[in-house]
């Protein structure tokens, strides 16, 4: 199958292009290298064996590019992760989030709609479910009241494809909902690489592991979990990269309508997180407690086993295979993709 990858030079984006490839697919790239970087998918084709990853730097709320690259390729599938996704960030903007998701989403699926692209997995995220109502999380269970306008337009944009998928049986649509990746490819090679100051917890240990940073803020120690910080279910990226292949299977089988979560289905704190990576990785991170932050919850861990059993994938990784490629990727890289 031939895909296009919105939002593809980022951090999940570039190790799914590989996973991809890797499975015999090929992919188109489209990407406005706001929160990514070129050198991403240089260095993807190097891992992959071909010359260069087709790319076109555009944002898909661009209508004009998006029909320029439809007019010149035919693709099986759309793969749509391009978005804003700082959770502390959409607080703060949440205009800014809710026009970038919304519209950049709305333009893209009349894109593909009217050149016969009926195909998508959607990017989406465990913030869907709120605060949840019970743990582990099922597919089954209630999408809840999202705590951040991020999570909000995950929750929106899901319901604008399920009410197209019902007014339209054409359409396949596979909505995946990621839980907590971390971790790099194996080769260090790419990794997750944040502009600015990083607002996920595993890029900001290693930028404090490798001296960028003076020491990691840990946001809470007064929740209801065994050591007060919260509980997340981390994920290997290249693991959630294999999701994305696998759930090509339900598009196969036109299945129309697909709900996944994406997860180990195991739950570790913030300090779990930062003791194993200093364990395995034998290097320091001073830390301090902070206040919680605006729009985080206490838990959150799913039960992965609809996948297992109608995808056929599960997790190969676990927390210390984790810690030790997002090291590696860090210290190979000091200053991300920058040199």
């Amino acid at each position: 199958m031939n895909i296009l990858l919105t939002g593809g030079a980022g951090f999940i984006g570039s190790h799914t292009l590989i996973e991809l490839y890797k499975a015999g697919h090929t992919a188109f790239v489209i990407d406005n290298l706001y929160n990514s970087d070129r050198e991403a998918l240089r260095r993807a084709a190097q891992i992959i064996g071909i010359d260069e990853v087709p790319f076109m730097k555009a944002d898909i709320r661009d209508r004009k590019a998006l029909n320029e690259v439809f007019d010149h390729h035919h693709f099986d599938a759309c793969i749509h992760f391009a978005g804003l996704k700082a959770v502390g960030e959409s607080v703060a903007k949440p205009l800014e989030y809710y026009e970038n998701n919304m519209n950049g989403t709305f333009v893209l699926l009349d894109v593909m709609r009217k050149h016969g692209c009926k195909n998508i997995i959607f990017s989406s995220s465990a913030t869907v479910y709120g605060d949840p109502a019970v743990i582990p999380i099922t597919e089954d269970c209630p999408k809840g009241h999202c705590t951040n306008p991020y999570g909000q337009t995950k929750s929106m944009l899901e319901q604008v494809m399920i009410d197209l998928q019902k007014a339209d049986g054409e359409w396949n649509v596979v909505l995946l909902r990621y839980f907590n990746p971390i971790g790099a490819h194996p080769s260090g090679r790419i990794g997750e690489n944040p502009n600015g100051i990083p607002n996920n917890l595993m890029p900001y240990i290693t930028q404090v592991a490798i001296g960028r940073r003076e020491r990691l803020n840990v946001f809470g120690n007064d929740y209801p979990t065994p050591d007060g910080t919260g509980v997340r279910d981390y994920i290997h990226v290249v693991d959630l990269a294999t999701a994305h292949v696998a759930a090509l299977q339900a598009i196969i089988r036109h299945q129309g309508l697909a709900i996944y979560n994406i997860g180990t289905g195991h739950g570790y704190s913030v300090l779990d997180v930062v003791n194993t990576f200093m364990r395995v990785n034998k290097v320091d991170i001073p830390y301090v407690i902070m206040p919680r932050r605006a729009g985080d919850i206490a838990t959150c861990y799913c039960d992965p086993q609809k996948a297992a059993r109608e995808l056929g994938w599960t997790a190969q990784y676990g927390l210390e295979e984790m810690c030790r490629d997002s090291w590696n990727w860090q210290r190979q890289n000091p200053n991300g993709y920058q040199s």
